[in-house]
């Protein structure tokens, strides 16, 4: 008999699953809340301008490769994906500017004009990245694990120290690099997953390998044409996608999950049901056992939601020819900046800002002559109550003062069209917790990096897949949560046939 799968939610996490699930014959419907699928990799324009809402760098593209090849497909055929280089312009307050480069001789002539005595200490860097990166391979990246216990199964006591436990990120960037500079960016590659490098578990830094060894990419036509491509797959496998279809309710009974009730009134039934909504706002807004999911949430109060972020996409009527396609504007002082985040959970006083311009590798993106400026900065989750809009004027302001000092001269008056996303607006639209944008924040002292895990504590046939289970946050990420998850439930399946068997 065919099982039915309902998946809650149309991001990416939850396409993947969709996808991975339907290749191998489950019948599988997506209930998106919204108007179109995507999740926070969406699409937003005006003006003559076009923004991706959401990711706006690309790494680890095998990750959708091994997707589409899971349902016999090739990826090319349905996105066209490009490296790009160079693959971050960073700039630092007292006037420094390097560039990143997926070339290493031109990454090594790069330290060499700002650092000549971290040459060989970036290399030793590198090298013990991919190590690590290497090791992840052999299970982070191949099965969905709930902690510790599943990763001592899959690796010799020689293979776990080859991670580095006993340090955080930041500490193993400061044993092989010395200039603050270089310390600084590298440190800030964690932020990919939404953590602090003074918090984060030193297996973060395979994030440097990811960078450089397996380069930063774009999809042509922007980054929704991953959605729109999953989207084509998904008809070719008879999933069927509703939108606007708000699910109210998980129905279940004898710990089992049974069905949806839809915001309409609705009832669908299932035999399993996945959950791309965060894990801790499904167990407090959608289970139907209260008593149980308010148990479960207290189990999981060590999975801290991720940063959010105050999104500006900005057409702007000229170009800024010091700009590439991925921009960095860091903070002076990199410990203050994530003392206030993560420890204080405020804005920063001055933060890091990101401004990614997609029409400098594709001109189609913004009118002739002009620019499309998504522009992040990463602040702290909502607390419980609280209302973002008290700080969105003076932080917009805080955050075009820091670009215009920075050389982005009278940026201001340069604007003819502007949108803001706050933490309230990404809540209300994805439920995620706290308005978080990558899920769970590692913290080597509260999770160990570990992320929640993808089989509910409550019903045995409910499943999560996203940034707030394993693996984590970001594009790659969530591709790959949907794939694992998917294993999980044929491995469950595989196991519940042997016992009836």
């Amino acid at each position: 008999m065919t099982k039915k799968v309902i998946v809650i939610g149309g991001g990416i996490g939850g396409l993947s699953s969709a996808i991975s699930l339907a290749a191998e014959g489950y019948q599988v419907q997506i209930l998106e809340a919204n108007e179109r699928i995507g999740g926070k990799c969406n699409i937003r324009s005006g003006a003559g301008y076009t923004f991706d809402t959401g990711p706006s760098i690309l790494t680890m593209p095998w990750t959708l490769e091994q997707l589409f090849s899971r349902a016999d497909r090739k990826l090319s055929d349905y996105m066209t994906i490009k490296r790009v280089e160079p693959q971050w312009r960073t700039f630092f307050e007292d006037g420094v500017s390097i560039d990143l480069k997926g070339d290493l001789p031109d990454m090594l002539a790069e330290i060499e004009r700002i650092s000549p005595k971290d040459t060989s200490g970036f290399l030793h860097y590198l090298d013990y990245s991919k190590q690590i990166y290497d090791q992840c391979m052999k299970s982070f990246y191949q099965k969905s694990l709930s902690g510790l216990k599943d990763l001592r199964l899959m690796h010799s006591f020689k293979d776990l120290l080859a991670m580095d436990p006993m340090k955080s990120m930041n500490q193993a960037t400061k044993k092989h690099i010395r200039d603050p500079h270089l310390q600084q960016l590298l440190d800030f590659l964690v932020m990919y997953v939404g953590s602090s490098p003074y918090q984060s578990p030193a297996v973060l830094s395979q994030l440097a390998y990811v960078q450089f060894g397996l380069g930063i990419h774009y999809v042509e036509g922007g980054m929704y044409k991953i959605i729109k491509g999953m989207e084509r797959l998904l008809g070719e496998l008879d999933v069927d996608i509703r939108t606007n279809a708000r699910v109210n309710r998980i129905l279940g009974s004898d710990q089992k999950a049974q069905g949806v009730q839809l915001h309409s009134g609705e009832t669908l039934d299932a035999d399993i049901v996945v959950s791309n909504l965060e894990a801790i706002p499904t167990y407090d807004q959608l289970m139907q056992t209260e008593s149980q999911s308010k148990q479960e949430i207290k189990k999981l109060s060590q999975f801290e939601p991720s940063v959010s972020g105050l999104v500006l996409l900005l057409g702007i009527n000229r170009t800024y020819d010091q700009l590439s396609h991925h921009n960095f504007f860091f903070s002076k002082d990199p410990q203050l900046e994530f003392k206030q985040i993560f420890e204080e959970k405020r804005p920063a006083d001055d933060p890091t800002v990101y401004i990614g311009i997609s029409s400098k590798s594709d001109p189609k993106q913004a009118p002739e002559g002009k620019e499309n400026h998504f522009v992040l900065t990463h602040v702290p989750p909502l607390k419980e109550g609280e209302d973002w809009d008290k700080y969105k004027e003076t932080y917009r302001e805080t955050v075009i003062a820091k670009l215009e000092r920075n050389g982005l001269t009278n940026l201001r008056e340069h604007i003819e069209f502007e949108y803001a996303f706050t933490p309230n607006d990404l809540n209300k639209l994805y439920g995620s917790n706290g308005g978080s944008i990558y899920g769970v924040a590692a913290d080597r002292k509260k999770n160990g990096g570990f992320k929640i895990p993808s089989r509910s504590g409550v019903y045995s046939n409910l499943y999560f897949v996203g940034g707030s289970t394993h693996p984590g946050g970001g594009v790659p990420m969530v591709t790959l949560s949907g794939q694992l998850t998917a294993d999980l439930i044929f491995e469950d399946a595989l196991q519940a046939d042997h016992h009836t068997g």
